[in-house]
């Protein structure tokens, strides 16, 4: 009987393996069947279905041979994203804060100024904007050609065909026809390799002028640094209007102000105070360096480009936002906390500094009228002079610290550091003001109405009106005949 049990029993077990055998070579075979059918997708994906030549402009083209980088890429025309203070969509900053109309007066900004959008519309917004002018003869118009510099790879290829300073000293409509594809592939990588490169002159030109090898970066400094190539402090250098990084002397506010001044550089007089003016552009890399992302070694792309696996394939998102659209493939692979969390932590920063941003512009705004008054009464350009130097020097804090994208949040504590002395600075210039006007027999002064846009453009000066008309005119007339060109030079390639 004891036998009879232990037969039945062995048969159970031999039943078991027999069918965890049948379980485990199915398995196999599934996973045998993936790693081929991954392996031969793989092929399929990196083998080129185009030959991508040096200087090729056209994303399409580059979306033959890496279709999920095209698509993601794509994806940057979508402008529904709006976070606490920005967003991706066409938002006009001057109706928002009227005060940048003051702070502007006497140069293009004053006139039109929209909150970025993204890379997909690079070149459309430039055209459109009224700090271009509407010039409907190529050599017309108020701007160079380096306006165009950062808005499309059409922007090396013509600069191999022309040469660097010729590019750039034509006026901005003279090569419109040729830029017509927006912030794209070729931007940041060799047709070839596919490895990240540099493709504009100005920033492998400022490392030269620190005395530094941009060759000799590393990998992950490249995936931060082809993003400095665009979103960083520059100007247009002398009659030729040559793009340059002002990084000779270093990269913080201070010392780009010192190598200004010491070329007595102005790039506008302000049209009220009349102090000689910095606009500041973006300087998103240079206080990126200045935050506890790039202190641990985060590059640009590990928080706006972050990786995908689909398919068995490993790729960067193209679909360059705002990390808080996307917290779960930014944020949360390196922070474990909930995404309400993060976000709260993101806007607490923000909020702050807004607080500092809002005091700064109410006072500059203040100096402004208040030096235009002095002059009025008489004041000498010796009265005047330490005056302007510290609105220049406030107001040059000021745009610094908010004319970047993120820059609260990418470095919340130099930002908030700049605010304050820039702060300090126009509160200084105010009391000298105020003992001026003292002086003259100044008794009171009058604030314009500065509640709308409207009402402050008017106030210095600006025929909007006239503006728009003569943009209306050039978009109607001009840009279909620019569009026309590129489509018949581009079908011919």
């Amino acid at each position: 009987m004891e036998q009879n049990q232990n037969i039945k029993k062995k048969g159970w077990v031999n039943w078991i393996l027999f069918f965890a055998t049948i379980i485990i070579v199915f398995l196999l075979g599934m996973l045998a069947n993936s790693v081929t059918q991954r392996r031969t997708e793989a092929r399929l994906v990196n083998t080129p279905k185009v030959q991508i030549k040096d200087y090729e402009p056209r994303n399409k083209i580059w979306g033959e041979n890496y279709p999920r980088e095209y698509q993601s890429y794509l994806l940057t025309a979508d402008t529904g994203f709006r976070s606490m203070f920005n967003g991706s969509g066409l938002t006009d900053m001057l109706e928002l804060n009227p005060k940048m109309v003051i702070l502007w007066a006497g140069y293009a900004f004053s006139k039109d100024y929209n909150q970025p959008r993204g890379h997909y519309y690079a070149v459309n917004d430039v055209r459109m904007t009224l700090r271009t002018g509407s010039p409907l003869k190529p050599d017309e118009g108020p701007q160079p050609s380096t306006c165009w510099a950062c808005k499309s790879p059409d922007v090396p290829r013509m600069m191999n065909e022309v040469g660097i300073s010729d590019f750039y000293k034509a006026k901005w409509a003279f090569y419109g026809p040729e830029i017509h594809n927006p912030i794209g592939c070729a931007d940041c990588h060799d047709p070839k390799t596919m490895k990240l490169r540099i493709s504009r002159p100005a920033l492998i030109e400022a490392f030269q002028a620190m005395g530094k090898d941009i060759n000799k970066v590393s990998h992950n400094e490249m995936r931060s640094l082809v993003c400095a190539q665009c979103h960083v402090e520059y100007y247009f250098k002398g009659d030729g209007k040559y793009l340059t990084f002002p990084w000779e002397k270093g990269t913080t506010v201070e010392k780009i102000e010192e190598y200004y001044d010491s070329y007595q550089f102005k790039d506008w007089e302000h049209a009220l105070s009349k102090a000689p003016m910095l606009k500041a552009q973006h300087p998103d890399y240079e206080l990126f360096t200045m935050g506890i992302h790039a202190e641990r070694g985060v590059s640009c792309a590990d928080c706006h480009m972050p990786y995908i696996s689909e398919g068995g394939q490993k790729y960067t998102n193209h679909h360059i936002q705002s990390p808080l659209n996307n917290i779960n493939a930014s944020c949360q692979v390196c922070h474990r906390e909930s995404e309400q969390t993060l976000v709260k932590n993101v806007y607490d920063r923000q909020i702050k500094n807004a607080e500092l941003r809002e005091k700064a512009e109410q006072l500059l705004v203040k100096a402004h009228v208040e030096a235009k008054a002095a002059w009025d009464a008489g004041a000498t350009e010796t009265d005047m002079k330490d005056i302007l130097q510290l609105i220049r020097q406030a107001q040059w804090r000021w745009d610094f610290a908010v004319a970047g994208h993120g820059s609260s949040f990418h470095a919340p504590v130099e930002v908030a550091r700049i605010l304050g002395n820039s702060i300090e600075r126009v509160q200084e210039a105010r009391v000298m003001l105020a003992k001026l006007h003292a002086k003259l027999g100044i008794k009171e002064v009058k604030y314009p109405d500065i509640s709308t846009k409207d009402k402050a453009q008017a106030y210095i000066g600006l025929d909007m009106k006239k503006l728009k008309e003569e943009k209306e005119v050039f978009v109607k007339t001009v840009l279909p005949e620019w569009d026309k060109k590129a489509e018949e030079r581009e079908s011919k390639w």
